[in-house]
């Protein structure tokens, strides 16, 4: 499946190998004759690659070698793929190429970057596993997006730059029983009663291979069956337009050699716009080597240790989630010392919430935030973090209105089942929960306090919790039982006030878990319809 092999003697990979070795600024041309697997040219060999074009190569290894139809590395055939996105290198050890470009990977045991030459320069470098496939399998097709959810493929499918009749095809969530092998159909459609929206259907495996939607007509491979649906309805909703495009897959280093040796000169990074300040520093719009946009976050002289600094990052860094904000690097040698993570484009939630972008966001989108941002706080939660400082200002918005938690630096791993805070720290009063603006005990279930805070932000556009409330007002009247009434000025359904009031418990065991209330906001909106949709309706 995309693997060439090509024969060579052993006597012949071993004299060539000895060549190199001994003259390693030599330059031999190599040419493949026919189908043969014989290399022949101008005094039988003529073109191989210098050693130094692939550092990666151990000493004995034989050097890649190419014919148009593929590569091979001595009498190793090598995995093709093909590109399933563009990428551009970002440091001098990564490799550049084009979306459905061919590459044959040299070493595939790393579980983020792979060693990949490419077919038609004959460059090598290292690209990203997550931006690749296999050639000629469903998983190098645009439409295929295997494991993704049906609620993630609503919100793909029903983004406005989508015609009638984008699709995907991913694999079935319930893969057991009847459903093993499986896959799903999503396809938008528009009604006049329901304008747009999505219906999915079930592609069926068989048992002696192929699949089917109906049983009036089968299909060998999934390729076969989006080309006939593409060509007219035939009992679906519509027929297929376009694949919905994919989002690119979220690189968690800025190159292989940053992931674990993270310390990086200063003078790779630029600075370009000062996008706000906290307590610890100012945050920049910069970017790294004048090719990866980052942000990068200052430390202000006497706020804070380095070393505390330092551990922020060092637990940034270990926890790897899609809707925590990723750390990227640190320069901590001199002062200011800065610290490097993955740049939203939209900036803090409470500024998005607040601008015309946001004030025109409804409750769906409003509900699928309060989903994204329960997720990763989920995460933390498994992972025994604690936040400390939850709210919309640190909440972080991209493209699409995906939003990631940041900030959470003052997290520390949790040892017991709580965590007492320093004597001096600067809380965030309106935010805080009871126990832990009064006792200094934080847990996460004091994070649970803060999340209802932050669901008033996001349901009010980001209105201040307590209008006109100071700070010691709030301590004495929360302490006393009171809670924030529902908010009167905007849409706020009875069940997501009551899951703030629940959020705000005095009994911290009482609060409900970020686990549980990842579940109820996202399958906040229930479908009336069927899970799936029979052709033979239309």
């Amino acid at each position: 499946m995309g693997n060439i092999c090509v024969k060579k003697s052993d006597h012949e990979q071993s004299m060539l190998q000895t060549n190199i070795r001994d003259n390693p600024e030599i330059t031999i041309e190599t040419t493949l004759s026919g189908d043969s697997g014989v290399e022949s040219g101008n005094g039988g060999i003529n073109q191989l690659h210098e050693r130094q074009r692939y550092p990666n190569c151990a000493p004995n290894t034989p050097i890649p070698t190419f014919s148009p139809d593929g590569i091979r590395q001595g009498n190793n055939c090598l995995k093709i793929v093909v590109a399933l996105y563009p990428y551009n290198a970002r440091d001098q050890g990564d490799l550049s190429f084009r979306k459905g470009d061919r590459l044959g990977i040299l070493d595939d045991s790393d579980p983020d970057w792979w060693h990949a030459c490419h077919l038609t320069n004959q460059q090598n470098g290292y690209v990203p596993r997550n931006y690749v496939a296999p050639e000629k399998t469903v998983e190098s097709e645009d439409w295929f997006f295997g494991r993704v959810s049906r609620k993630e493929a609503e919100k793909m499918l029903m983004l406005p730059s989508n015609p009638r009749g984008a699709f995907l095809i991913r694999n079935c969530e319930q893969t057991t029983g009847i459903t093993k092998g499986a896959y799903s159909l999503s396809i938008k459609d528009w009604e006049h009663q329901k304008c747009d929206h999505v219906k999915h259907y079930k592609i069926k495996a068989m048992d002696n291979g192929g699949f089917y939607v109906t049983t009036r007509k089968t299909f060998v491979t999934l390729q076969e069956l989006v080309a006939y649906y593409s060509e007219g309805a035939n009992g679906l909703c519509h027929k297929l337009t376009i694949p919905c495009p994919k989002p690119k897959p979220h690189l968690w280093d800025l190159s292989p050699d940053t992931r674990d040796e993270w310390e990086i000169p200063r003078s790779s990074l630029q600075l370009i716009r000062k996008l706000g300040s906290g307590n610890f520093g100012d945050v920049w719009y910069g970017k790294w080597k004048g090719t990866t946009e980052v942000a990068v976050k200052t430390l202000k002289s006497g706020t804070m240790a380095p070393s505390a600094f330092l551990q922020e990052a060092t637990i940034m860094k270990k926890f790897r989630h899609e809707k925590l904000v990723s750390l990227f690097a640190v320069c901590s040698k001199e002062e200011p010392i800065l610290i490097v993570t993955e740049y939203m484009v939209n900036g803090s939630l409470l500024d998005y919430l607040r601008n015309k972008e946001g004030k025109n966001l409804r409750l769906h989108a409003l509900i699928d935030m309060a989903a994204q941002i329960a997720s990763g706080m989920a995460y933390l939660e498994r992972e025994q973090l604690i936040h400390r400082d939850l709210a919309a200002r640190n909440i972080l918005v991209g493209d699409n209105n995906i939003v990631k938690v940041a900030d959470f630096g003052l997290a520390r791993i949790i040892e017991d089942s709580e965590y007492t805070a320093r004597q001096g720290a600067k809380f965030p009063i309106k935010w805080t929960a009871p126990e832990a603006a009064l006792l200094g005990r934080f847990s996460i279930k004091s994070d649970v306090w803060s999340y209802g805070i932050l669901l008033y932000e996001l349901i009010t556009h980001g209105q201040v919790p307590y209008p006109g409330m100071h700070n010691r007002e709030v301590i004495e009247q929360v302490e006393r039982g009171y809670r924030m009434p529902k908010p009167s000025n905007c849409e706020c359904p009875d069940s997501v006030y009551s899951m703030m009031l629940q959020c705000w418990d005095a009994d911290p065991e009482k609060r409900p878990t970020f686990e549980f209330l990842f579940g109820f906001f996202d399958d906040y909106f229930v479908s009336t319809e069927p899970s799936y949709r029979n052709a033979e309706d239309f």
